[in-house]
């Protein structure tokens, strides 16, 4: 095999990979999240870029955000509470994936 057949090789998987994964954003979409939240301004919930300052350098911000989502709460962004996101919502892959886009915000 020579070396432009290993490239290509390579591309065909990177690129079969990220189709089965999806992107952030369709995740963000698939999951409802945008029905409340914007990348930049807030709607009725906190926009993802005041997310991403507020957990900024915690190691553990993804497992708190999932943990949020999943339970749902309030008070934490104002009075308005944001519901329960169980699995039949968003599967766990989907969920770590849009937290994960919401934390490079």
């Amino acid at each position: 095999m020579n070396k432009l057949s290993i490239l290509a090789a390579a591309l065909i998987a990177g690129t079969a990979l990220t189709a089965q994964a999806g992107s952030g954003d369709e995740a963000l979409t698939k999951g409802g999240c945008m029905a409340c939240h914007a990348k930049d301004k807030k709607l009725v919930g906190p926009a993802f870029k005041d997310i991403a300052a507020k957990y900024k350098g915690q190691g553990d911000a993804v497992a708190k955000l999932t943990e949020k989502v999943r339970k749902g709460g309030s008070g934490v962004w104002g009075p308005i509470p944001m519901p329960a996101n169980g699995p039949d919502k968003i599967s766990d892959a989907d969920l770590k994936l849009a937290i994960e886009t919401i934390l490079k915000s």
